[in-house]
């Protein structure tokens, strides 16, 4: 009997000790309000991550009875959203602009030129490179010409690209290097002339023969850029970033920085359609790491509607007889959508204008035919036809940047008139006919902030507070559909719904950390707010 009584109490303790014991996590975030964005967008108090990874959220009471661990945030008064993607943007140019002139916000060609000379006091380059000019903002709403970079800089080839990234103003200098004379041959683009001389503006494809001179950076350059790029992310919360358009050897580039954990980013990485490119990135299958996914192209279907680029059905309004241009011929464009097709490879094309958008939605439509969940994206969608949103139907994805539509409010109407503009940067009819739309910026193009996007998608104001009601509010998204946006409908587009884009046991502990609310908060204030702390994989990066 005795021996009975101690085995009982043996277990017992022994109960009572296995029931005590935790499991161990590397990371408690508790006391918090935690959007999870789940599949019923479920609140929670608290979350455990080990190895990278969500291992239990819920209520504060049942993740601190079962998990301990060293690192142990007490988040009072926080609230705790999915690391925010940014489903279309410019990682690597943003970094190569940051070693560059920057020419955002310049009010004159005159500021432009001050700019350069301050920048070439201190660096002193032999080859001058600046992006960010937009004429649009200018008193004199005109392309510049390249006169006073001529006076200015008459030894040193100087190249400034336009904010949208379809325009280059040179100087004479470079377009002698590139051999551009007035009996230049182009396609798919312009070279400005008046007066039988060149201008200096190129449009779209011609800006290659300039692309061409410019010297080639420095690893040490590219490596500053991406690491400078990085530092930036972290700062606004974004933790996924989906790269639209890079070369081969930068995508290897990145990889090998990820893999010394010199780069923490993720990142999905478009990769510039070139036949080049198509044929080896096919042929080598889908490339994934726990940071970087390589299984999309990007094609440019056309330019932008700032420098009149985007191809149009009808001319432009405000000039008569431009329509703007596709960039290939279309057999061109449907050889390599069936190519791609033919692959495990998504399809992700720039597409302005709304003769491109119908172009591209109807090639993609033919070459997709019993290939169900492709997700092809159509990026920007920005112009078009009320007949053709019904495409998006058939799964494929617009993916937008609602800080366009504030950005090209004030001229969008002089551009396209009020017919076209009512089915202009209409996002909530996307989002109606896809079920999901995948929201991002475009930088350097426009700002980085994601909040900014916030901003644009549910208010459809600039950052004055314009217009008073808002821009075409009728497409204006709710704030839990601008949430699910920036987080779980990027994260599908890029077939990352089970790892990321929500917080969820056993996905990635991608989250930022707020001082404030931002689905409850007064909307006017969204701009102005930042995290206090951003997270990739469990580790703290700000």
């Amino acid at each position: 009997m005795k021996i009975q009584y101690i085995i009982a109490a043996f277990c017992a303790v022994t109960t009572l000790v296995n029931a005590q014991k935790k499991q161990e996590a590397d990371l408690i975030v508790s006391d918090a309000k935690i959007y999870t964005v789940n599949k019923d967008f479920q609140l929670a108090e608290a979350l455990a991550v080990k190895d990278g990874k969500i291992i239990a959220i819920g209520n504060k009471a049942d993740i601190a009875k079962k998990f301990s661990a060293k690192k142990v945030i007490v988040a009072k008064d926080k609230f705790i959203y999915p690391g925010f993607y940014d489903a279309h943007a410019h990682f690597y140019g943003l970094g190569m602009n940051m070693q560059a002139v920057n020419l955002r916000g310049t009010q004159s060609y005159q500021e432009i030129i001050d700019r350069i000379l301050a920048f070439q006091k201190e660096k002193k380059q032999t080859f001058i490179l600046g992006r960010g000019w937009d004429q649009n903002d200018w008193k004199v709403k005109e392309f510049p010409t390249k006169e006073l970079l001529d006076k200015h800089f008459p030894d040193t080839p100087v190249v400034l690209t336009r904010i949208d990234g379809h325009a280059m103003l040179v100087n004479s200098k470079a377009l002698e290097l590139a051999g551009i004379t007035t009996k230049t041959k182009t396609q798919g683009g312009q070279i400005e002339i008046k007066d039988g001389k060149l201008t200096g503006i190129l449009v779209d494809n011609p800006m290659e023969l300039i692309s061409a001179i410019i010297p080639k950076p420095s690893r040490k350059t590219q490596i500053s850029a991406l690491v400078d790029a990085q530092k930036e992310m972290f700062k606004y919360g974004l933790t996924t970033i989906n790269e639209a358009g890079l070369e081969r050897e930068v995508i290897d580039l990145i990889d090998s920085l990820q893999q010394e954990k010199i780069l923490d980013i993720n990142i999905y990485a478009m990769v510039m359609a070139t036949r080049e490119n198509v044929d080896h990135y096919t042929q080598l299958g889908i490339y994934r790491t726990d940071k970087l996914n390589v299984r999309s192209f990007k094609f440019m279907g056309d330019g932008a509607l700032g420098s009149r680029g985007a191809c149009l059905h009808l001319p432009y309004s405000d000039k008569p007889k431009q329509f703007g241009a596709l960039l290939s011929p279309i057999p061109a464009i449907r050889e390599i959508a069936r190519q791609i097709a033919g692959s495990d490879y998504q399809m992700n094309s720039h597409a302005i204008g709304d003769s491109t958008n119908t172009v591209l939605l109807k090639i993609y439509k033919e070459v997709l035919e019993g290939k169900p969940d492709r997700r092809w994206k159509i990026e920007h969608a920005q112009i078009m036809r009320e007949q053709d949103f019904d495409y998006f139907k058939l799964g494929i994805i617009p993916s937008v940047q609602p800080t366009h539509a504030t950005s090209d409010m004030y001229w969008a109407e002089d551009r396209l008139g009020k017919k076209r503009l009512k089915y202009s940067y209409a996002y909530k009819t996307m989002l109606e006919k896809a079920g999901l739309i995948a929201l991002g910026t475009d930088f350097p193009i426009e700002e980085v902030n994601p909040m900014y996007t916030f901003y644009a998608a549910v208010a459809r104001k600039d950052l004055k507070n314009f217009p008073d009601n808002g821009f075409q509010m009728e497409n204006a998204l709710t704030r839990e559909q601008t949430l699910k946006g920036m987080t779980i409908w990027a994260a599908y587009s890029d077939f990352e719904e089970n790892e990321k884009g929500s917080l969820e046991v056993g996905k990635w502990a991608d989250f930022v950390i707020f001082d404030v609310d931002i689905m409850t908060m007064d909307i006017d204030g969204i701009p102005y707010v930042q995290p206090v702390n951003t997270f990739v994989q469990g580790k703290q990066v700000k």
